[in-house]
């Protein structure tokens, strides 16, 4: 069997051969950039005029030598090197387009996330068929024939789950890219933000990212910063502020060319520009997030934005017109202040809560709750640093993270109350909690109200900001949306085929032939409980079964 490690160590041993100290980097225009010594130097000569009169040999490297008679059996070597290498890199490219030996998954359960959740067509004793890092073909072993030389898994008494999507997080380390991993996140649609840091592209192995940048907004972490033109421009103050029609148009333009998948709404984006951003995101194949203020939730969904992000955001569509009409002009001061306030304190009997409520229910846009970040205000949390994919992650890469020892959040009282006795102090952190606690319990009440009418759910994270951890809370999330009134499958559905539904990601979401093969492969049955989701004994991601032990104890 060939192997690529055989070939280059050849190749070295052949290319100690040569005699590098004949060869000079030249650029246009300049006779000797560089010699090795000043004798070889001296024998190649030293005139301009020279170089016209000597046979050279040049590659596309930029090497060039101008002594044929310190050269020739080198230079001779050198081209019978480059046929060899040749000849043997057409060698290894067929043998690496030969098709991959299949992966099966034989016999456990395949579990039916489509149709939002409210199908259960699963398909018990599956053969699920894996080739070239997409899945093939699935159904009853009955009726999927295995192939022959194939790698067989056999997950008889499993259950097989999609890879989930966490829909909004941050992944700013390895030990986070790897949580992720671990706890079957396969997919993030990643965030770079002041709370979240920057992106870890260079993570390995990481999750499939889908990059988010805003749009319409002066923003110090977009992913246009750094490219000609738009570092100064994008540069914010105090806070975020409205580009002109023009630089929107060229914004979204270049941001495509980026490849980022997801458009980001801000709060200060104006009606006209929220709208204008929306269609032609779309047309260009990009989803739309939207965290509107300055824009009327009922004109952004109007306008086919694709989901609504944030519990303790998207209530402010119920408030009534007086307020919103003022945040057009304030969507950060007094006026935001006011009608927020309004928002989480709005009666759950309100007329215009539950007109709301069936208002988003009508029409494409789906919640994105991010209870995650919520889960520790709220009744029945437990201590997240606990579970096993937390030792991976680094509290100084966590914006706001639990303590270790309580699971609990920590709140910073002024430097003044320092100098108070300690007892005064707990009074003061214990009221802060208090008050956050409250808070959460309003926000969830107004959201069972916008439940009721069954809008349609993504899950995310929001990781890892506010107590909320990368991949250990995309299950925190599912678990919410259970807790909210969604059964396991569609708490699953949410994390998994729903962002085909709503978004056209047609290549995640399903186990299904020509989807990625992110597969989970769980000891119990999820939608009798999802939590049964975190029990993973297995995960094929890309195509490739990883090892799942290495991942939990990486250092």
């Amino acid at each position: 069997m060939f192997h690529v490690e055989h070939f280059f160590a050849v190749a070295a041993r052949l290319f100690k051969h040569f005699r590098p100290e004949v060869f000079i980097f030249r650029k246009p225009g300049n006779f000797a950039q560089k010699c090795s010594t000043w004798n070889t130097f001296k024998q190649c000569g030293n005139a301009r005029s020279r170089v016209s009169k000597v046979k050279r040999f040049t590659c596309g490297c930029g090497l060039v030598c101008d002594n044929p008679q310190q050269t020739i059996i080198p230079m001779r070597l050198f081209r019978i090197f480059l046929a060899w290498v040749g000849g043997l890199s057409l060698c290894c490219a067929s043998l690496w387009t030969q098709p991959a030996t299949e992966l099966v998954l034989a016999g456990g359960t395949v579990i039916d996330v489509s149709a939002w959740g409210r199908s259960a067509k699963d398909i018990p004793d599956a053969v699920v068929v894996v080739s070239e890092g997409r899945i093939v073909a699935v159904g009853p072993r009955a009726e999927v024939p295995i192939p022959k030389g194939a790698r067989i898994v056999d997950c008889t008494g499993k259950f097989l789950v999609p890879g989930l999507v966490d829909g909004f997080a941050g992944m700013n380390s390895q030990g986070q890219a790897s949580a992720f991993l671990a706890m079957g996140v396969t997919t993030v649609v990643a965030s770079a933000d002041n709370r979240r840091g920057h992106i870890d592209l260079a993570a390995s192995p990481r999750p499939h990212l889908y990059l988010i940048d805003s749009v319409g907004t002066t923003d110090d972490w977009s992913l246009l910063i750094g490219q000609k033109g738009w570092t100064t421009k994008l540069r914010e103050g105090a806070h975020p502020t409205e580009l002109s029609a023009e630089d929107i148009a060229r914004q979204l333009a270049e941001t495509a060319k980026l490849g980022t998948r997801v458009v980001w709404l801000g709060r200060n984006l104006t009606a006209a520009n929220t709208q204008w951003i929306i269609a032609h995101a779309h047309q260009m194949g990009m989803v739309t997030y939207g965290e509107f203020a300055a824009t009327p939730y009922r004109v952004g969904v109007e306008a086919g934005v694709d989901a609504l992000v944030h519990m303790g955001r998207y209530e402010l569509g119920a408030v009534p017109d007086e307020l919103q009409r003022p945040l057009a002009q304030d969507p950060f001061g007094p006026a935001a202040s006011t009608a927020y306030d309004y928002a989480e304190r709005v009666p759950t009997t309100d007329v215009r809560l539950r007109s709301y409520a069936r208002f988003l229910a009508q029409h494409h846009a789906a919640l994105m709750p991010t209870f995650s970040t919520y889960f520790l205000h709220l009744p029945g949390h437990r201590n997240l640093w606990h579970e096993p994919a937390a030792a991976l992650l680094d509290p100084d890469a966590l914006f706001n993270p639990p303590d270790r020892t309580t699971g609990e959040l920590t709140y910073p009282i002024a430097a003044w109350a320092h100098r108070l006795p300690a007892t005064s102090q707990r009074w003061m952190q214990e009221s802060q909690r208090k008050k956050a606690d409250q808070e959460a319990m309003r926000l969830w009440q107004v959201n069972q109200v916008l439940f009721s009418a069954q809008p349609h759910y993504l899950a995310a994270s929001a990781a890892p900001v506010d107590g909320s951890m990368p991949g250990i809370s995309e299950h925190v999330e599912m678990e919410m949306l259970v807790r909210l009134g969604l059964s396991p499958r569609e708490a699953l559905a949410a994390a998994t085929n729903n962002y085909s539904l709503e978004f056209g990601w047609n290549e995640l979401g399903l186990i299904a032939p020509g989807r990625r093969a992110d597969i989970l492969v769980v000891d119990s049955d999820p939608t009798m409980n999802v939590w049964n989701a975190r029990r993973i004994s297995g995960i094929v991601f890309d195509g490739n079964l990883m090892d799942r032990d290495a991942l939990l104890h990486a250092k």
